[in-house]
């Protein structure tokens, strides 16, 4: 018997470690490649383990396929990145004008976004303009909180509107795929969030509880093997989006949700070891598993093998900032200058893990055709690719004038 496990550890090895190894070697290079050439040009990790992940899908050199294991990380990895995106929300911060100015940005970027999309879907570019008008209307402020930490800007004034505007423009979209676009009824969905909300409060309250009476001992576990802190809130992370899927919500929805819990609980303490040891856990490991896979499926003969697909990608690249672009510039007149709108328009407009989410959704309930989605994705990962980069050029240059204080 012992044989027989052994043999089928190794056959399990030889497949899936294969891809595995590849995952993780691509994760080094784009982390050394990030670091050397930052001292030219400031690129993105996320962006170097996307077109990576590309390079060594099965449409390019076939080193790694997206298969059950390697997607288990992936998956992983995706409800870690909503957790830093709903930990990095501090209400205290963001609430009065930065969250108004937020949700009514994201209401009138979903009105352009259907509107846009109800054009297209006249011209017969797209099915529905629901589906491609809410991934139109989104914004992956998980991907852009470990670009704008490297940069120093997450603390800033701006940071603090992108911030919100980020947050709002990724958990409406949330909360749109799981009342809206998911396939069982809108009142059966509302109901199941009402009681995923129900338990998350019971979740935190204990929680903050748990925290308020043991937190000396959590902080004395940081200098040990024990790292009772983080494990803790690796265990909250994925039981909520353990929770959230097997509800049949979304399972970012259980990582933003875990998030807020997090930083509810550990309020007025002073967490900078944790937030160094989680980033650590999440940023080392498994959030650059989401980026690379979401290369390597990224269907590229799909995206090449037609025209139409060509004139697509950039047509919905610059529908993506015209939707969230255009309140940046509009809205946020009385708190920021121009430079500075403008480069909170690039940030707002930077898509990626909801399009790949609602894209799916919609292709596998035959409301988008897979060359669609095959446009929006790649329209989505070239602007994650260039987005930040045009904004944090935008910001380095920046005239200090022009930015106000928090308001």
């Amino acid at each position: 018997m012992s044989v027989a496990f052994a043999q089928g550890d190794a056959l399990l090895l030889g497949v899936n470690g294969g891809f595995f190894l590849a995952i993780v070697t691509v994760a080094a290079v784009s982390a050394l490649a990030a670091a050397l050439l930052g001292r030219v040009l400031p690129i993105p990790v996320v962006v170097l383990e996307i077109l990576l992940g590309i390079v060594i899908g099965p449409d390019v050199l076939g080193l790694a396929e997206a298969d059950d294991f390697i997607q288990f990380f992936a998956n992983l990895g995706l409800g870690m990145l909503f957790f830093f995106a709903g930990y990095e929300i501090d209400f205290a911060r963001v609430r009065g004008i930065p969250l108004r100015l937020a949700v009514l940005g994201w209401l009138l970027s979903l009105a352009i976004a259907y509107g846009l999309g109800g054009l297209l879907a006249l011209a017969g570019v797209v099915l529905s303009l629901v589906f491609t008008g809410s991934a139109l209307a989104t914004t992956a402020i998980g991907t852009l909180i470990p670009m704008l930490r490297d940069a120093g800007e997450l603390h800033t004034p701006f940071g603090t509107l992108l911030l919100a505007a980020g947050a709002t423009g990724e958990f409406g979209p949330i909360l749109l795929v799981t009342l809206v676009l998911s396939t069982t009824s809108p009142l059966h969905n509302a109901a199941i969030l009402v009681l995923f909300i129900a338990l998350a409060v019971v979740a935190a309250v204990f929680a903050i509880r748990s925290v308020s009476r043991g937190y000396d001992v959590l902080e004395r576990t940081l200098e040990s093997s024990g790292q009772l802190a983080v494990r803790l809130s690796v265990v909250m992370v994925f039981a909520l989006v353990a929770l959230a899927a097997e509800l049949g919500l979304d399972l970012l929805l259980g990582g933003f949700v875990a998030g807020i819990i997090t930083r509810a609980a550990l309020t007025g303490r002073e967490v900078e070891r944790f937030e160094s040891k989680l980033v650590a856990v999440g940023y080392g490991f498994f959030i650059p598993f989401f980026f690379i896979v979401s290369g390597v499926k990224f269907d590229l003969d799909a995206l090449l093998g037609s025209s139409e697909t060509l004139y697509k990608l950039p047509l919905f690249l610059g529908l993506m900032l015209v939707v969230r672009g255009t309140p940046a510039l509009v809205l946020y007149r009385r708190v920021l200058g121009s430079r500075d709108r403008l480069a909170l328009a690039f940030f707002s407009a930077t898509e990626l893990p909801l399009v790949v989410a609602i894209t799916t959704i919609a292709v596998d309930g035959g409301h988008m055709r897979t060359t669609t989605a095959a446009s929006l994705v790649g329209a989505a990962i070239l602007s994650t690719m260039i987005f930040p980069l045009v904004g944090l050029r935008l910001r380095g240059v920046r005239d200090p004038a022009l930015v106000t204080a928090t308001p």
